[in-house]
């Protein structure tokens, strides 16, 4: 997974020909650091058709509040420039984000 920042957000995710999930995390929230593994997986599945990045608000939260993330974790989904879905705090399974992905993909 792509780790971003407020320089490249907007290059990676913005600009990117790819559906793009953003997985907003923190390194002292437990179900942010449960959750990665199993978003990496997904990766592994899904990484040719879908962009995998994160985002550890603890270092950028400039990022964070302008994509207007009040909760941890918060998995945003972007497509041809624009969020197109996002999925926060308990919504935020392994499960919901998949079917978000398939969903996406269409």
């Amino acid at each position: 997974m792509l780790e971003l920042t407020k320089e490249t957000f907007d290059a990676e995710v913005k600009e990117s020909d790819l559906p793009v999930l953003v997985d907003f995390w923190g390194p002292q929230c437990g179900p942010c650091l449960a959750l990665i593994p199993q978003v990496e997986a997904m990766e592994k599945e899904y990484g040719d058709k879908v962009k995998f990045t994160k985002v550890n608000v603890s270092g950028n939260r400039r990022v964070a509040i302008a994509n207007k993330v009040m909760g941890l974790p918060s998995i945003l989904f972007w497509k041809d420039g624009a969020e197109v879905a996002r999925l926060s705090g308990g919504e935020a399974t392994a499960e919901n984000i998949k079917a978000k992905i398939e969903e996406i993909l269409g």
